[in-house]
């Protein structure tokens, strides 16, 4: 479980129903079928076959899907398991081994000012997410300012001044076809200088007219940020929508050519059946997703937690 700051028990069990909650339409598609298939009385190659179907049509991805199928069997085997209820164990284990033991994260480490790259496409609810965000590490008693440095789309300044009022921190911009990475230098003098913030949240353009000119822009981004913070940006989360499925992998590779992602904020998990795709990022992309967003409220922001996601999948 990633540590966010010294949350209460509370807040804990919080985020572990409402990730359980969000996994419904996921164990209401065919991902549903991942406990039923170990409800027999042996293990039969009939068995693997199903695992491996089910698998894949719940999105977890062909690629992941024979990776793990492969490694559960070969335990099986090794081990000499015959009971389909052993067998299933070994399976959520390797789930969980997929997902992985990720590192603590930077945005928790103690420091002046953290800086926090945020990108994804348009439409995969990234300002929705940043705003989320916001009101998390507000309400952890973080000093958390953002900057619209998505300049390209004509109303993304607009929008994050919207949610920016509404979270209740404040928003630096130029408006529309300013420079990124002046938007990005005055942010920084911002929060050192006057506003005593300790946390800046930046926008990013979600497409521009090549995939060069984003790499561009997100190089200047990041240059702009590390010549004026050290080490910054301290994380880069790419957003992506999990409605969108194995599109989201393609969308994922893009922008790791484009520049190096840290982790991902997976968005609208509670309005898909697709949530296997959670393996294929970890497997494929070797990301770690970092937070869920669990439905469309603004406390609907959950930090990951691998276990209580594999653990979901089967209740």
């Amino acid at each position: 479980m990633l540590k966010l700051f010294r949350r209460s028990q509370e807040e804990q069990r919080a985020d572990e129903q409402r990730i359980h909650e969000s996994l419904e339409k996921t164990r209401g598609g065919l991902m549903g079928r991942l406990g039923a298939i170990f409800q027999t009385n042996e293990i039969t190659e009939a068995t693997w076959e199903e695992l491996e179907e089910t698998l894949i049509m719940g999105d977890v991805g062909i690629e992941t899907t024979e990776a793990l199928v492969s490694r559960v069997r070969t335990r099986v085997a090794k081990e000499a398991i015959k009971r389909p209820d052993q067998a299933q164990a070994v399976l959520k284990q390797e789930m969980l081994a997929v997902l992985g033991g990720a590192e603590p994260m930077e945005i928790d480490e103690p420091r002046l000012l953290t800086v926090i790259l945020i990108v994804g496409v348009n439409g995969s609810g990234k300002t929705t997410s940043i705003a989320k965000l916001a009101r998390l590490y507000k309400q952890h008693g973080r000093k958390v300012v953002l900057a619209a440095a998505d300049t390209f789309r004509a109303a993304a300044v607009h929008q994050l001044e919207i949610w920016g009022e509404r979270v209740g921190v404040e928003v630096i911009s130029q408006g529309q076809g300013a420079d990124p990475g002046a938007v990005v230098y005055d942010a920084i003098r911002a929060c050192q200088e006057s506003r005593n913030a300790d946390l800046l949240i930046i926008d990013t353009a979600g497409r521009l007219h090549t995939k060069f000119n984003l790499m561009k822009e997100l190089e200047k981004v990041r240059n702009v940020a590390a010549r004026q913070v050290h080490k910054a940006p301290h994380e880069t989360f790419l957003v992506l929508d999990a409605t969108t499925g194995q599109n989201a992998l393609s969308q994922a590779r893009h922008f790791k050519e484009a520049v190096a992602i840290s982790g991902v904020i997976l968005t609208k998990l509670d309005g898909t059946a697709k949530g296997g795709m959670v393996f294929a990022i970890a497997q494929e992309l070797g990301l770690p997703v970092r937070f869920v967003g669990t439905g469309e409220r603004m406390e609907d922001l959950a930090p990951f937690d691998a276990r209580v996601f594999v653990d979901s999948l089967f209740q």
